[in-house]
């Protein structure tokens, strides 16, 4: 057990006064009437009667003892109302000389308004509801000459911040709100396809073959079926199964693992929205995710136009559609002067040491034309932009270009210089995917430890045949992060994943 600072042995006595007193400092529930916003937002001051014998609770955040009468805010989850203390008015008064910031309390009383014009709850009842031991943060304000307010003492440790969320959202009542939108955006999301009549799905996050990405999973053990098992990189393919039985429309918004590293985009453990329709391709799909963005962006925000960054280095976005669409060659052709749609493997080499781009010399074709998209091109796509026709080796579950030879039916949309989509037109044909695993097995065997593995059940349920489809996966922590204006992906996320301490 650690050792406990001066003010936590503190409260500790107190908490021990307050049962010899009879108090219960842990009672079992409390019921309230209003909340702190219900007041505010309800007081009249022609007809303070209305609000003549309210119910509300809270947590402790500011407090102002005066002898015989005394002040304290207490914050609920709609925001902050000043309570008004009395002795004489509240039998046990002399109780909340032992109560302090970060307890939680109710208060039964009517509404006034203070000679400084605060709206304010006069206690006539008052209950401890929790006894806090261990003090949260709390930032000092002063005021400059100019009137701006000024921060001091404030809970602003990024790291400490993510470790212990449940200081961080007492204490910045901000970081709730963003957390409030996310919220929103996902039932948005939802909404958007429920209406149209597709359905959500759920599938298995145990997988004994893992697939629909190039990516390394989490291994686990089942003991009682005596198998290695692993954590879900991705739905894709058992979504496919989904529409091989039968469903024209399905999605799924879950949690997906991937054991890589972990940066300002990156968690291992992160949220991911697929979607597969039947009898539609990857260009219907670019039209239905503008329709979907534009949706989400003016239910969670009310516009489509997004600021990002804070001032006065701020970028404008519109999620007004139609996006962009530019060809991954005529990307890099814009934004390098190099046109390499025709270059074998040692030209490649030579134009990415020649753009100064960092590339293994054993990589193949395909992955030094994506390092050179992803260094040179990527970072420049700040207004939505889909780039399209991925070469094949890039995509080994999208169907091949219906008129380019060597390219695939895929796109990928980049806002703000990040991927936030990726869609096919999804490859159907069991054969040509069959030919395509099996070059993943020998890129695996050659040592890419991020190659697919061969499925040999979703290659038997392609050849029980699967309609022609269109596919789309999402990132929600970075969609996220755009429609809140925030730079990293462990602001999204109410429990990121941190290193252990030790």
């Amino acid at each position: 057990m650690r050792e406990l600072n001066d003010q936590e042995l503190r409260r500790r006595e107190e908490l021990q006064l307050l049962i010899q007193r009879g108090v219960n400092p842990y009672p079992y529930s409390f019921d309230r009437t209003h909340s702190s916003l219900q007041i505010l937002e309800q007081f009249c001051d022609d007809a303070p009667e209305q609000l003549a014998n309210v119910a509300v609770a809270g947590r402790i955040m500011a407090l102002r003892r005066m002898g015989k009468a005394s002040f304290c805010h207490i914050q609920d989850a709609s925001g902050r109302i000043q309570i008004y203390l009395r002795t004489g008015d509240v039998p046990n008064y002399d109780d909340f000389k032992l109560y302090d910031i970060g307890d939680i309390i109710g208060v039964r009383g009517f509404v006034f308004r203070t000679k400084m014009g605060e709206i304010t709850v006069h206690a006539q009842e008052l209950t401890l509801l929790c006894k806090s031991l261990s003090p949260i943060p709390i930032a000092k304000e002063a005021h400059d000459e100019a009137g701006n307010t000024i921060l001091y003492d404030a809970f602003a440790d990024k790291e400490l911040r993510y470790r212990q969320r449940y200081k961080d959202l007492i204490v910045n009542p901000h970081v709730r709100d963003i957390f409030i939108k996310r919220s929103t955006i996902i039932r948005a999301m939802r909404q958007f396809f429920d209406e149209r009549g597709w359905l959500e799905v759920e599938t298995p996050i145990l997988q004994p073959l893992y697939g629909g990405a190039l990516a390394r999973p989490f291994t686990t053990y089942h003991n009682a079926l005596d198998t290695t098992l692993y954590l879900r990189i991705a739905d894709e393919l058992y979504l496919k199964r989904l529409i091989v039985g039968g469903f024209e429309g399905v999605y799924e918004i879950s949690k997906n693992f991937r054991n890589e590293g972990m940066d300002r985009t990156h968690n291992p453990e992160f949220t991911m929205m697929e979607i597969y329709v039947a009898y539609k391709d990857v260009f219907w799909m670019m039209g239905m995710v503008e329709q979907l963005l534009e949706y989400i962006a003016v239910t969670a925000l009310g516009s489509t136009e997004i600021v990002l960054g804070s001032s006065p280095h701020t970028t404008a976005i519109s999620l007004r559609p139609p996006f962009r669409r530019l060809t991954l060659f005529d990307s890099i052709y814009e934004y390098t002067g190099e046109d390499i749609r025709a270059l074998d493997t040692s030209a490649l080499h030579a134009v990415a040491k020649k753009l100064h781009v960092d590339i293994d010399a054993q990589a193949p074709a395909a992955k030094v034309i994506d390092e050179i998209f992803t260094t040179k091109v990527q970072p420049h796509l700040v207004q939505p932009t889909y780039i399209t026709d991925y070469p094949l080796a890039l995509s080994p579950l999208a169907k091949k270009h219906r008129t380019h030879e060597g390219l695939t039916e895929r796109f990928e949309l980049f806002i703000n210089g990040q991927e936030c989509a990726n869609a096919y037109s999804e490859l159907n044909d069991p054969i040509d995917q069959r030919q395509r695993l099996e070059e993943q097995a020998r890129f695996r065997a050659a040592g890419d430890d991020e190659a697919m593995v061969i499925d040999e059940d979703f290659l038997h349920a392609l050849e029980i045949g699967m309609p022609p489809t269109a596919g789309l996966g999402m990132g929600i922590d970075r969609l996220v992060m755009l429609l809140t204006n925030q730079e990293s992906i462990r602001d999204v996320l109410l429990f990121p994943q941190m290193k252990r301490l030790g």
